[in-house]
Protein backbone atom coordinates (compact mmCIF):
# COMPACT_ATOMS: atom_id res chain seq x y z
CA UNK A 1 0.00 0.00 0.00
CA UNK A 2 1.43 3.46 -1.21
CA UNK A 3 0.71 7.15 0.42
CA UNK A 4 -0.67 7.91 -2.76
CA UNK A 5 -3.70 5.84 -1.73
CA UNK A 6 -4.84 7.32 1.36
CA UNK A 7 -8.10 9.01 -0.08
CA UNK A 8 -9.30 5.83 -0.35
CA UNK A 9 -8.87 4.09 3.35
CA UNK A 10 -11.62 5.81 5.29
CA UNK A 11 -14.40 7.97 4.57
CA UNK A 12 -14.03 10.29 7.69
CA UNK A 13 -15.40 13.38 7.59
CA UNK A 14 -12.85 15.73 9.55
CA UNK A 15 -14.73 18.49 9.78
CA UNK A 16 -17.48 16.59 12.35
CA UNK A 17 -14.75 15.12 13.99
CA UNK A 18 -13.05 18.60 14.87
CA UNK A 19 -16.71 20.10 16.33
CA UNK A 20 -17.19 16.59 18.18
CA UNK A 21 -13.31 16.64 19.74
CA UNK A 22 -13.60 20.54 20.78
CA UNK A 23 -16.72 20.27 22.23
CA UNK A 24 -17.36 22.96 24.85
CA UNK A 25 -13.91 24.23 24.79
CA UNK A 26 -13.84 28.21 24.19
CA UNK A 27 -12.11 29.20 20.96
CA UNK A 28 -9.47 31.06 22.38
CA UNK A 29 -6.35 29.44 23.92
CA UNK A 30 -4.25 31.52 26.79
CA UNK A 31 -1.22 30.53 28.71
CA UNK A 32 -3.90 28.88 31.52
CA UNK A 33 -5.62 25.79 30.88
CA UNK A 34 -9.38 26.45 29.50
CA UNK A 35 -12.00 25.54 31.22
CA UNK A 36 -15.17 23.35 30.46
CA UNK A 37 -18.30 25.30 31.07
CA UNK A 38 -20.82 23.44 33.18
CA UNK A 39 -24.29 22.59 31.77
CA UNK A 40 -27.37 20.74 33.38
CA UNK A 41 -26.42 17.52 31.10
CA UNK A 42 -22.86 15.45 31.02
CA UNK A 43 -20.88 16.84 29.46
CA UNK A 44 -17.75 15.20 27.04
CA UNK A 45 -15.67 17.95 26.80
CA UNK A 46 -12.07 15.32 26.87
CA UNK A 47 -13.13 13.98 23.80
CA UNK A 48 -13.04 9.68 23.06
CA UNK A 49 -10.59 7.89 21.80
CA UNK A 50 -9.96 4.18 20.54
CA UNK A 51 -7.45 1.53 21.92
CA UNK A 52 -6.48 -2.37 21.15
CA UNK A 53 -8.82 -2.10 18.20
CA UNK A 54 -8.67 -5.88 16.80
CA UNK A 55 -10.07 -7.41 13.42
CA UNK A 56 -13.32 -8.17 15.60
CA UNK A 57 -13.55 -6.00 19.05
CA UNK A 58 -12.04 -2.11 20.30
CA UNK A 59 -12.27 0.03 23.22
CA UNK A 60 -14.02 3.49 23.60
CA UNK A 61 -12.93 5.56 25.89
CA UNK A 62 -14.64 8.70 27.18
CA UNK A 63 -14.21 11.66 30.30
CA UNK A 64 -17.26 13.03 31.74
CA UNK A 65 -17.77 16.18 33.92
CA UNK A 66 -19.86 14.56 36.27
CA UNK A 67 -21.34 10.93 37.40
CA UNK A 68 -22.71 10.14 34.27
CA UNK A 69 -23.67 6.53 32.25
CA UNK A 70 -21.71 5.88 29.39
CA UNK A 71 -23.29 4.36 26.09
CA UNK A 72 -22.08 3.52 22.69
CA UNK A 73 -23.57 3.50 19.77
CA UNK A 74 -22.10 2.42 16.15
CA UNK A 75 -22.91 2.14 12.53
CA UNK A 76 -21.52 1.35 9.16
CA UNK A 77 -22.40 4.81 8.28
CA UNK A 78 -22.48 8.61 9.93
CA UNK A 79 -25.76 9.15 9.55
CA UNK A 80 -25.71 6.11 12.41
CA UNK A 81 -29.09 4.34 10.74
CA UNK A 82 -29.31 0.93 12.03
CA UNK A 83 -27.41 2.05 15.19
CA UNK A 84 -26.07 -0.79 17.62
CA UNK A 85 -26.22 0.29 21.35
CA UNK A 86 -23.78 -0.81 24.12
CA UNK A 87 -24.06 -0.29 27.56
CA UNK A 88 -20.95 0.91 29.39
CA UNK A 89 -19.62 1.58 33.13
CA UNK A 90 -20.99 4.35 35.27
CA UNK A 91 -18.52 6.91 35.43
CA UNK A 92 -18.22 8.67 38.90
CA UNK A 93 -14.81 9.88 41.23
CA UNK A 94 -13.48 6.70 41.86
CA UNK A 95 -11.78 6.23 38.37
CA UNK A 96 -12.15 10.28 38.05
CA UNK A 97 -15.28 9.96 35.93
CA UNK A 98 -13.51 7.80 32.84
CA UNK A 99 -14.48 5.16 31.67
CA UNK A 100 -14.39 2.09 28.37
CA UNK A 101 -16.29 0.19 26.43
CA UNK A 102 -15.47 -3.01 24.64
CA UNK A 103 -17.28 -3.75 21.58
CA UNK A 104 -17.00 -6.72 20.50
CA UNK A 105 -18.61 -8.84 17.55
CA UNK A 106 -17.20 -6.25 15.20
CA UNK A 107 -16.70 -6.73 11.08
CA UNK A 108 -13.37 -7.11 10.09
CA UNK A 109 -11.50 -4.77 7.84
CA UNK A 110 -14.43 -2.26 7.76
CA UNK A 111 -15.26 1.59 8.67
CA UNK A 112 -16.84 1.80 12.39
CA UNK A 113 -18.84 4.81 13.36
CA UNK A 114 -19.32 5.22 17.27
CA UNK A 115 -20.65 8.23 19.35
CA UNK A 116 -20.90 8.54 22.85
CA UNK A 117 -23.51 8.95 25.09
CA UNK A 118 -23.50 10.72 28.69
CA UNK A 119 -26.51 9.53 30.31
CA UNK A 120 -27.33 10.95 33.57
CA UNK A 121 -27.69 7.98 36.55
CA UNK A 122 -30.86 8.96 38.13
CA UNK A 123 -32.79 9.77 34.64
CA UNK A 124 -31.22 8.23 31.76
CA UNK A 125 -33.59 10.32 29.39
CA UNK A 126 -31.34 12.95 29.93
CA UNK A 127 -28.02 12.66 28.32
CA UNK A 128 -25.35 15.33 26.88
CA UNK A 129 -24.53 16.32 23.61
CA UNK A 130 -22.92 13.10 21.23
CA UNK A 131 -19.39 12.90 20.74
CA UNK A 132 -18.30 10.99 17.62
CA UNK A 133 -15.67 9.26 16.28
CA UNK A 134 -14.88 6.35 13.64
CA UNK A 135 -11.68 3.91 13.76
CA UNK A 136 -10.93 0.72 11.47
CA UNK A 137 -11.26 -2.26 12.11
CA UNK A 138 -7.91 -5.19 11.35
CA UNK A 139 -8.69 -6.87 7.94
CA UNK A 140 -8.77 -10.18 7.52
CA UNK A 141 -7.87 -9.88 4.30
CA UNK A 142 -4.21 -9.82 3.09
CA UNK A 143 -4.99 -7.75 -0.02
CA UNK A 144 -6.14 -4.71 2.14
CA UNK A 145 -2.80 -3.78 3.57
CA UNK A 146 -1.88 -2.44 6.74
CA UNK A 147 -0.78 1.36 7.51
CA UNK A 148 0.08 2.54 11.10
CA UNK A 149 2.57 5.25 12.84
CA UNK A 150 4.61 5.26 15.88
CA UNK A 151 6.65 7.71 18.13
CA UNK A 152 6.63 8.81 21.78
CA UNK A 153 7.54 11.22 24.11
CA UNK A 154 5.22 14.14 24.94
CA UNK A 155 5.21 17.34 26.98
CA UNK A 156 8.55 16.67 28.10
CA UNK A 157 11.50 18.70 29.33
CA UNK A 158 9.06 21.64 30.27
CA UNK A 159 7.94 22.30 26.32
CA UNK A 160 3.93 21.75 26.72
CA UNK A 161 1.13 23.00 24.34
CA UNK A 162 2.30 26.01 23.24
CA UNK A 163 -1.30 28.56 21.68
CA UNK A 164 1.53 30.47 19.82
CA UNK A 165 2.72 27.47 17.64
CA UNK A 166 -0.32 25.83 17.25
CA UNK A 167 -0.17 23.17 20.41
CA UNK A 168 0.69 19.42 19.14
CA UNK A 169 0.94 20.11 15.46
CA UNK A 170 2.38 16.28 14.94
CA UNK A 171 -0.90 15.30 15.79
CA UNK A 172 -2.49 17.33 12.85
CA UNK A 173 0.01 15.93 10.51
CA UNK A 174 -0.47 11.99 11.52
CA UNK A 175 -3.90 12.54 11.34
CA UNK A 176 -3.65 13.55 7.15
CA UNK A 177 -2.01 10.58 7.15
CA UNK A 178 -4.70 8.41 7.74
CA UNK A 179 -3.46 5.91 9.67
CA UNK A 180 -5.15 2.33 10.66
CA UNK A 181 -3.88 2.65 13.94
CA UNK A 182 -0.74 4.72 16.36
CA UNK A 183 1.80 2.96 18.63
CA UNK A 184 2.54 5.37 21.07
CA UNK A 185 6.01 4.06 22.65
CA UNK A 186 6.26 5.42 25.97
CA UNK A 187 6.33 8.39 27.53
CA UNK A 188 2.79 9.52 27.25
CA UNK A 189 3.72 12.18 29.89
CA UNK A 190 6.29 13.62 31.53
CA UNK A 191 4.79 13.23 35.27
CA UNK A 192 8.20 14.57 36.93
CA UNK A 193 8.49 17.38 34.58
CA UNK A 194 6.53 20.35 35.80
CA UNK A 195 5.17 23.02 33.07
CA UNK A 196 5.68 26.37 33.79
CA UNK A 197 4.07 29.22 31.80
CA UNK A 198 6.85 30.70 29.89
CA UNK A 199 10.76 29.52 29.40
CA UNK A 200 13.28 31.51 27.21
CA UNK A 201 14.51 30.34 24.08
CA UNK A 202 18.27 30.24 22.65
CA UNK A 203 17.53 33.39 20.01
CA UNK A 204 16.07 35.53 22.78
CA UNK A 205 12.44 34.85 21.86
CA UNK A 206 9.84 33.36 24.49
CA UNK A 207 8.18 29.81 24.58
CA UNK A 208 4.92 29.96 26.21
CA UNK A 209 3.06 27.17 27.87
CA UNK A 210 -0.40 26.60 28.43
CA UNK A 211 -0.56 25.63 32.21
CA UNK A 212 -2.49 23.95 35.09
CA UNK A 213 -2.30 23.48 38.52
CA UNK A 214 -1.56 19.66 38.53
CA UNK A 215 1.57 20.51 36.07
CA UNK A 216 3.35 22.47 38.20
CA UNK A 217 4.77 20.29 40.29
CA UNK A 218 6.02 16.29 39.95
CA UNK A 219 3.14 14.49 40.62
CA UNK A 220 3.01 12.34 43.23
CA UNK A 221 -0.62 12.03 44.11
CA UNK A 222 -2.78 10.26 42.66
CA UNK A 223 -4.91 13.46 41.56
CA UNK A 224 -1.84 14.79 40.06
CA UNK A 225 -1.09 11.88 38.14
CA UNK A 226 -4.34 12.30 36.88
CA UNK A 227 -4.10 15.90 36.35
CA UNK A 228 -0.98 14.97 33.64
CA UNK A 229 -2.85 12.65 31.41
CA UNK A 230 -5.30 15.34 31.49
CA UNK A 231 -3.48 18.27 30.36
CA UNK A 232 -2.51 16.75 27.08
CA UNK A 233 -5.71 16.61 26.19
CA UNK A 234 -6.56 19.98 26.54
CA UNK A 235 -4.72 20.21 23.34
CA UNK A 236 -7.12 20.08 20.25
CA UNK A 237 -5.05 18.57 17.78
CA UNK A 238 -4.53 15.60 19.74
CA UNK A 239 -8.14 14.89 20.89
CA UNK A 240 -9.29 15.32 17.12
CA UNK A 241 -6.66 12.52 16.38
CA UNK A 242 -8.09 10.51 19.40
CA UNK A 243 -11.57 10.57 17.26
CA UNK A 244 -9.91 9.68 14.04
CA UNK A 245 -7.54 7.17 15.01
CA UNK A 246 -6.91 4.35 17.25
CA UNK A 247 -4.11 3.76 19.45
CA UNK A 248 -1.91 1.14 20.92
CA UNK A 249 -0.11 2.34 23.93
CA UNK A 250 3.00 1.49 26.03
CA UNK A 251 4.62 3.32 29.00
CA UNK A 252 7.86 3.69 29.88
CA UNK A 253 9.69 5.83 32.74
CA UNK A 254 8.33 9.23 32.97
CA UNK A 255 4.74 7.97 33.46
CA UNK A 256 6.37 8.19 37.01
CA UNK A 257 9.59 9.64 37.05
CA UNK A 258 12.86 9.61 35.12
CA UNK A 259 14.65 6.50 34.75
CA UNK A 260 12.53 4.35 37.45
CA UNK A 261 13.06 1.02 38.34
CA UNK A 262 10.78 -1.72 40.70
CA UNK A 263 12.34 -0.77 45.01
CA UNK A 264 14.31 2.52 44.24
CA UNK A 265 14.15 4.87 46.74
CA UNK A 266 14.20 8.75 46.15
CA UNK A 267 17.23 10.62 47.60
CA UNK A 268 16.65 12.89 50.70
CA UNK A 269 18.49 15.26 48.86
CA UNK A 270 15.71 15.71 46.10
CA UNK A 271 12.95 18.22 47.94
CA UNK A 272 10.73 18.20 45.08
CA UNK A 273 9.57 14.45 46.14
CA UNK A 274 7.90 14.26 49.81
CA UNK A 275 7.07 10.54 49.11
CA UNK A 276 10.57 8.68 48.44
CA UNK A 277 9.24 5.27 47.33
CA UNK A 278 8.85 4.85 43.58
CA UNK A 279 6.84 1.89 44.33
CA UNK A 280 4.45 4.01 45.77
CA UNK A 281 4.37 6.45 43.07
CA UNK A 282 4.46 3.62 40.30
CA UNK A 283 1.08 2.28 41.92
CA UNK A 284 -0.79 5.71 41.19
CA UNK A 285 0.96 6.17 38.14
CA UNK A 286 -0.48 2.96 36.90
CA UNK A 287 -3.88 3.39 37.65
CA UNK A 288 -4.25 7.01 36.09
CA UNK A 289 -2.95 4.98 33.04
CA UNK A 290 -5.25 2.44 33.65
CA UNK A 291 -7.64 5.33 33.89
CA UNK A 292 -6.77 7.90 30.77
CA UNK A 293 -6.20 4.77 28.04
CA UNK A 294 -8.18 2.08 26.81
CA UNK A 295 -5.77 -0.77 27.13
CA UNK A 296 -7.34 -4.35 27.17
CA UNK A 297 -5.13 -5.82 29.76
CA UNK A 298 -5.77 -2.97 32.10
CA UNK A 299 -9.34 -3.09 32.15
CA UNK A 300 -11.89 -3.02 35.16
CA UNK A 301 -12.15 -7.46 35.29
CA UNK A 302 -9.22 -8.03 32.57
CA UNK A 303 -7.30 -11.37 33.67
CA UNK A 304 -3.79 -10.05 33.10
CA UNK A 305 -3.68 -6.55 34.50
CA UNK A 306 -0.44 -5.56 32.80
CA UNK A 307 1.04 -3.82 30.27
CA UNK A 308 2.76 -5.94 28.04
CA UNK A 309 0.60 -7.70 25.03
CA UNK A 310 0.28 -8.82 21.79
CA UNK A 311 -2.40 -7.06 19.19
CA UNK A 312 -3.20 -9.15 16.17
CA UNK A 313 -4.34 -7.15 13.22
CA UNK A 314 -4.58 -9.45 10.90
CA UNK A 315 -2.76 -12.03 8.62
CA UNK A 316 0.07 -9.40 7.90
CA UNK A 317 0.86 -7.95 11.39
CA UNK A 318 1.10 -8.89 14.73
CA UNK A 319 2.28 -6.20 17.30
CA UNK A 320 4.24 -7.32 20.45
CA UNK A 321 4.06 -4.41 23.07
CA UNK A 322 6.74 -4.66 25.79
CA UNK A 323 6.90 -3.52 29.11
CA UNK A 324 10.28 -2.67 29.99
CA UNK A 325 9.57 -0.77 33.27
CA UNK A 326 7.41 -3.06 35.68
CA UNK A 327 9.86 -6.11 35.44
CA UNK A 328 13.66 -4.66 35.42
CA UNK A 329 16.03 -5.49 37.73
CA UNK A 330 17.98 -2.24 39.30
CA UNK A 331 19.55 0.45 37.11
CA UNK A 332 23.61 -0.08 37.51
CA UNK A 333 26.43 0.15 35.98
CA UNK A 334 25.00 -3.54 34.27
CA UNK A 335 28.26 -5.26 33.72
CA UNK A 336 27.22 -8.55 35.32
CA UNK A 337 28.16 -11.85 33.71
CA UNK A 338 24.25 -13.53 35.10
CA UNK A 339 21.57 -11.52 35.12
CA UNK A 340 18.33 -13.73 34.84
CA UNK A 341 16.00 -10.76 35.38
CA UNK A 342 17.43 -8.05 32.86
CA UNK A 343 15.04 -5.57 31.40
CA UNK A 344 12.06 -7.69 30.69
CA UNK A 345 11.99 -10.08 33.74
CA UNK A 346 11.90 -14.02 33.36
CA UNK A 347 8.20 -14.10 33.02
CA UNK A 348 7.89 -11.53 30.13
CA UNK A 349 10.83 -13.05 28.39
CA UNK A 350 9.03 -16.77 28.41
CA UNK A 351 6.00 -14.80 27.65
CA UNK A 352 7.26 -13.18 24.32
CA UNK A 353 9.05 -16.05 23.12
CA UNK A 354 5.72 -18.09 23.68
CA UNK A 355 3.77 -15.26 21.60
CA UNK A 356 6.54 -15.29 18.88
CA UNK A 357 6.43 -18.82 18.08
CA UNK A 358 2.69 -19.09 17.88
CA UNK A 359 2.45 -16.14 15.45
CA UNK A 360 1.64 -16.94 12.20
CA UNK A 361 1.65 -13.23 10.90
CA UNK A 362 4.12 -12.37 8.26
CA UNK A 363 5.37 -9.72 10.28
CA UNK A 364 6.19 -9.33 13.96
CA UNK A 365 6.66 -5.94 15.40
CA UNK A 366 8.48 -5.81 18.64
CA UNK A 367 7.46 -2.27 20.17
CA UNK A 368 10.12 -1.78 22.58
CA UNK A 369 10.08 1.45 25.00
CA UNK A 370 13.61 1.33 24.80
CA UNK A 371 16.23 0.76 22.17
CA UNK A 372 18.33 -2.15 22.37
CA UNK A 373 22.03 -0.69 20.80
CA UNK A 374 21.97 2.55 21.72
CA UNK A 375 23.52 3.54 25.01
CA UNK A 376 21.09 5.34 27.22
CA UNK A 377 22.93 6.14 30.80
CA UNK A 378 21.11 7.20 34.37
CA UNK A 379 23.21 9.80 35.93
CA UNK A 380 19.87 10.19 38.49
CA UNK A 381 21.69 11.64 41.62
CA UNK A 382 25.19 11.03 40.03
CA UNK A 383 25.11 7.77 39.84
CA UNK A 384 26.96 6.56 36.95
CA UNK A 385 24.15 3.65 35.85
CA UNK A 386 23.00 2.42 32.66
CA UNK A 387 18.87 2.90 31.89
CA UNK A 388 18.54 0.70 29.08
CA UNK A 389 20.29 -2.53 27.50
CA UNK A 390 23.74 -1.75 25.82
CA UNK A 391 26.01 -0.31 28.46
CA UNK A 392 28.76 0.82 26.27
CA UNK A 393 31.15 -2.09 25.88
CA UNK A 394 31.01 -3.73 22.36
CA UNK A 395 32.28 -7.02 23.72
CA UNK A 396 30.20 -10.04 24.39
CA UNK A 397 26.91 -9.40 26.15
CA UNK A 398 27.00 -8.47 30.23
CA UNK A 399 23.87 -7.44 32.50
CA UNK A 400 20.84 -6.60 30.34
CA UNK A 401 22.21 -7.81 27.39
CA UNK A 402 22.64 -11.10 28.27
CA UNK A 403 18.05 -11.60 28.18
CA UNK A 404 17.94 -9.91 24.52
CA UNK A 405 20.95 -12.39 23.44
CA UNK A 406 18.99 -14.94 24.68
CA UNK A 407 15.92 -13.14 23.19
CA UNK A 408 17.79 -12.99 19.65
CA UNK A 409 19.17 -16.73 19.62
CA UNK A 410 15.90 -17.86 19.87
CA UNK A 411 14.72 -16.22 16.75
CA UNK A 412 16.83 -17.51 15.01
CA UNK A 413 16.67 -21.26 16.26
CA UNK A 414 12.88 -21.08 16.49
CA UNK A 415 13.49 -19.62 12.53
CA UNK A 416 11.15 -16.63 13.26
CA UNK A 417 10.79 -14.45 10.61
CA UNK A 418 9.94 -10.62 9.93
CA UNK A 419 10.80 -9.23 13.18
CA UNK A 420 11.20 -5.46 13.11
CA UNK A 421 11.79 -3.51 16.17
CA UNK A 422 10.21 0.17 16.88
CA UNK A 423 11.18 2.13 19.71
CA UNK A 424 11.17 5.59 20.79
CA UNK A 425 12.74 7.21 23.98
CA UNK A 426 15.78 9.08 22.75
CA UNK A 427 14.41 11.81 21.24
CA UNK A 428 15.82 11.90 17.93
CA UNK A 429 15.27 9.29 14.99
CA UNK A 430 17.23 6.58 13.39
CA UNK A 431 17.59 3.69 11.68
CA UNK A 432 19.75 0.70 13.34
CA UNK A 433 20.83 -2.72 11.18
CA UNK A 434 21.84 -5.36 13.43
CA UNK A 435 24.73 -7.57 11.70
CA UNK A 436 26.22 -10.99 13.49
CA UNK A 437 29.23 -10.32 11.06
CA UNK A 438 30.18 -6.92 12.96
CA UNK A 439 29.18 -8.04 16.41
CA UNK A 440 30.61 -9.36 19.76
CA UNK A 441 27.54 -11.86 19.79
CA UNK A 442 26.97 -14.03 16.68
CA UNK A 443 24.07 -16.47 17.24
CA UNK A 444 21.25 -14.56 15.30
CA UNK A 445 19.89 -12.82 12.43
CA UNK A 446 20.22 -9.70 11.02
CA UNK A 447 17.50 -7.49 12.09
CA UNK A 448 16.14 -3.71 12.13
CA UNK A 449 15.59 -1.02 14.65
CA UNK A 450 13.33 2.04 13.68
CA UNK A 451 13.79 5.01 16.30
CA UNK A 452 10.92 8.14 16.29
CA UNK A 453 9.87 10.67 18.62
CA UNK A 454 10.06 12.94 19.81
CA UNK A 455 6.01 13.94 19.50
CA UNK A 456 6.44 17.18 21.41
CA UNK A 457 9.57 17.73 23.65
CA UNK A 458 13.46 18.55 24.19
CA UNK A 459 15.13 16.79 21.60
CA UNK A 460 18.56 15.29 22.02
CA UNK A 461 21.39 14.63 20.26
CA UNK A 462 22.12 10.87 18.68
CA UNK A 463 23.14 8.23 21.29
CA UNK A 464 26.49 6.28 21.44
CA UNK A 465 25.83 2.57 19.67
CA UNK A 466 27.44 -0.07 22.22
CA UNK A 467 28.80 -2.54 19.29
CA UNK A 468 27.62 -5.89 21.28
CA UNK A 469 25.13 -7.38 18.83
CA UNK A 470 26.68 -5.48 15.62
CA UNK A 471 24.27 -2.06 14.95
CA UNK A 472 25.34 0.01 11.61
CA UNK A 473 23.49 3.55 12.41
CA UNK A 474 22.30 3.68 8.51
CA UNK A 475 20.52 6.93 9.25
CA UNK A 476 19.97 9.62 11.87
CA UNK A 477 18.76 13.14 12.40
CA UNK A 478 19.29 14.70 15.49
CA UNK A 479 20.44 18.33 16.58
CA UNK A 480 24.43 19.11 17.86
CA UNK A 481 22.46 20.65 21.17
CA UNK A 482 20.83 19.19 24.03
CA UNK A 483 16.89 20.17 24.88
CA UNK A 484 15.88 21.61 21.51
CA UNK A 485 12.24 23.00 21.99
CA UNK A 486 10.05 21.95 19.70
CA UNK A 487 9.93 25.39 17.90
CA UNK A 488 13.75 24.35 16.85
CA UNK A 489 12.35 21.31 15.40
CA UNK A 490 13.69 17.99 15.33
CA UNK A 491 10.46 16.45 16.41
CA UNK A 492 9.60 13.13 14.56
CA UNK A 493 7.43 10.16 13.74
CA UNK A 494 7.66 6.89 12.16
CA UNK A 495 5.41 5.06 9.50
CA UNK A 496 5.30 1.69 8.38
CA UNK A 497 3.08 0.80 6.12
CA UNK A 498 2.94 -3.13 4.43
CA UNK A 499 1.36 -3.68 1.32
CA UNK A 500 -1.05 -6.31 0.94
CA UNK A 501 -0.18 -7.92 -2.69
CA UNK A 502 3.76 -8.34 -1.75
CA UNK A 503 4.12 -8.45 2.01
CA UNK A 504 6.68 -5.98 1.64
CA UNK A 505 7.07 -3.29 4.49
CA UNK A 506 8.30 -0.14 4.19
CA UNK A 507 9.27 2.51 6.95
CA UNK A 508 9.24 5.68 6.37
CA UNK A 509 10.90 8.05 9.05
CA UNK A 510 9.32 11.70 9.10
CA UNK A 511 9.26 15.36 10.52
CA UNK A 512 7.08 16.92 12.24
CA UNK A 513 5.33 18.37 8.97
CA UNK A 514 4.90 14.66 7.28
CA UNK A 515 7.92 15.05 5.14
CA UNK A 516 9.86 11.84 5.28
CA UNK A 517 13.68 11.87 5.43
CA UNK A 518 14.63 8.71 5.07
CA UNK A 519 12.65 5.00 3.59
CA UNK A 520 13.84 1.50 4.07
CA UNK A 521 11.52 -1.53 1.90
CA UNK A 522 12.01 -5.24 3.65
CA UNK A 523 11.05 -8.24 1.86
CA UNK A 524 8.75 -10.86 4.00
CA UNK A 525 10.31 -14.18 5.19
CA UNK A 526 14.04 -12.90 4.43
CA UNK A 527 16.89 -12.43 6.36
CA UNK A 528 20.12 -10.87 5.85
CA UNK A 529 18.60 -7.45 4.49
Amino acid sequence: MSASSLPGRRSVLRGSLAASAALSLPAAIGSAAPAFALSGRPNAGWGVQTGDVTAKSGLVWVRSDRPARMIVETSATESFRNARRWHGPRLGPDTDFTGTTRLHGLPSGEQIHYRVLLADPDDPRRTGEPVTGTFRTASARRRDGVRFLWSGDLAGQGWGINPDLGGYRIYDAMGKLDPDFFLCSGDNIYADGPIAATAALPDGSTWRNITTEEKSKVAETLAEFRGNFRYNLLDENLRRFNAQVPSIIQWDDHEVRNNWYPGERISESDTRYTEKSVDVLAGRARRAFSEYFPVSTLRPGAKEGRVHRVLRQGPLLDVFVLDMRTYRNANSPDGQSVDPQGILGAEQLEWLKRELSRSRAVWKVIAADMPLGLVVPDTTEGKANIEAVAQGDPGAPLGRELQIAELLRFIKHRRITGTVWLTADVHHTSAQHYQPERASFTDFEPFWEFVSGPLNAGAFPASALDGTFGPERVFVKAPTAANVSPAGGYQFFGEVDIDGDSGELTVRLREQDGTVLFTKVLQPGRVGQ
